[in-house]
């Protein structure tokens, strides 16, 4: 199946993804490798979604020779892809190239490191910038952030979606590693969010990032330090 659905969340289950993750994961791949690999996997991740988590429905359709009937994926023109600046552009890339037509969101929000890590995992969030087009109940939002690892920037860009997001509309989370207090967190707080993501890692560590992970996923992507 392209969508395996686990304890907690579920893992994008297909070889190419896997495959590409590795390369991410190195630490021998390059800004312009890592950032083509985001773009990639973007891409794979939302074919998959297409796959494992949308409808078909059948048309009738007129070939040059007779009448028959064929399948299409309903829903297509109804996606918003929220962009978590600025990690998850070339995951955003990638995405787009599965759904051409999506309306998008922007939301700028990052760990406040300054302030560090509080006593129960989690780390305080700066929002700098929101900008949400209008979502429908009839439309599939997928937040996308490479990296879920102590879930406090997820719940906090979840809960400004959910401000604009009708309860009709289906939310989705994905991301290429996650973590499984990440994981956790976002279930408990956003129950009705679907957590999607490539692979599921051991644990975090005493800094909050994902171990194994594959770094600083906005750093490698950009060439910052």
């Amino acid at each position: 199946m392209p969508i395996r659905e686990q304890e907690h969340g579920a893992l994008i289950d297909h070889a190419l993804a896997t495959h590409t993750l590795s390369r991410l994961r190195s630490v021998e791949t390059e800004q312009i490798g890592f950032r083509k690999g985001l773009v990639k996997l973007g891409r794979i991740c939302g074919y998959e979604i297409i796959d494992g988590a949308m409808d078909t429905e059948y048309v009738e359709i007129e070939t040059p020779l007779t009448d028959t009937m064929g399948q299409q994926v309903g829903g297509l023109d109804d996606v918003v892809i929220i962009n978590v600046l600025r990690a998850a552009t070339p995951f955003v890339e990638g995405l787009l190239k599965a759904f051409p037509s999506a309306r998008q969101g922007v939301i700028s929000a990052g760990r406040n490191e300054g302030a560090g890590m509080t006593e129960d995992g989690t780390f305080p969030i700066d929002v700098d910038y929101v900008k949400l087009p209008d979502i429908s109940p009839e439309d599939t939002v997928i937040v996308a952030d490479p990296m879920l690892a102590t879930g406090s920037t997820a719940t906090t860009v979840l809960s400004r979606v959910a401000e604009d997001a009708p309860d009709e509309a289906e939310v989705m989370l994905l991301a290429a590693v996650s973590a499984p207090e990440g994981v956790c967190r976002v279930e408990d707080e956003f129950p009705d969010v679907s957590v999607l993501t490539v692979a599921v890692d051991d644990h975090l560590d005493e800094d909050g990032y994902i171990v194994p992970g594959l770094g600083d996923a906005g750093d490698r992507a950009f060439g910052t330090a």
